[in-house]
């Protein structure tokens, strides 16, 4: 989106080809190593640095980049558990399906509801979202390996997950909308048309609804 954040983890093909196990541990590579993480990684060090929040480390710079490796490290576990390890295990997609037509409220709310469902590589249904829930959970208690004395508990590791999961809905959100802001701001269309066929097929099947007599000539 716009040139700088990473959208590796989205498709806009609803019958998307499910990926292999191998093509999942690449994504959650791709996503982990992208220059945006590291610098969301800065960013929120320096938010905690100005806040001084997080016992145990140094104010400075030694401080700062050591919030900055934990922050790092925090997104780079979340991403390889959540989008590749788990999704292999339970055999589902870490993908976001993006559905780009119908109302908005709608769209929000099935942007938000995707963290907490995936769809299922065999089934190609809706399931509990494995990847993301016990993925960034796991995350969360890995997190207590690196971070000083004092912020090593319970509270840090469910405090990482709801974290994690916030960034995932939020960001599920704004993917979403994203191709009806560039196509509006940039006249750019990210979906190449998708978007318009869905809406047109739409309509074709709202006209069938209403005209029996014409969805029975079809």
């Amino acid at each position: 989106m716009v040139g700088i954040v990473p959208t590796f983890n989205v498709t806009y093909r609803q019958d998307a080809v499910p990926l292999s196990p191998g093509q999942k541990m690449d994504l959650a590579l791709h996503s982990t190593l992208d220059i945006f993480t590291f610098a969301s990684a800065f960013a929120e060090a320096g938010y905690y640095e100005v806040d001084d929040d997080l016992v145990g480390f140094s104010w400075g710079a030694k401080g700062y980049f050591e919030r900055t490796g934990a922050a790092y490290l925090d997104t780079a576990d979340g991403t390889i558990l959540s989008t590749g390890v788990v999704p292999i295990l339970f055999r589902q997609d870490p993908r976001y399906f993006r559905l780009g037509y119908g109302p908005k409220w709608h769209r929000t709310w099935y942007a938000l509801a995707s963290s907490f469902i995936a769809k299922g590589d065999r089934s190609g249904k809706w399931e509990p979202n494995y990847g993301n829930l016990l993925g960034n959970l796991a995350a969360g208690g890995v997190s207590n390996l690196y971070y000083p004395p004092g912020n090593t508990s319970v509270g840090l590791t469910m405090t990482n997950f709801a974290i994690q999961i916030a960034e995932g809905m939020a960001g599920a959100v704004f993917e979403e909308f994203w191709p009806d802001i560039s196509r509006k701001l940039l006249h750019r269309d990210p979906t190449h048309g998708l978007d318009a066929g869905r809406e047109a097929e739409c309509e074709t099947n709202e006209g069938l609804k209403q005209d029996p007599q014409q969805s029975q000539s079809h």
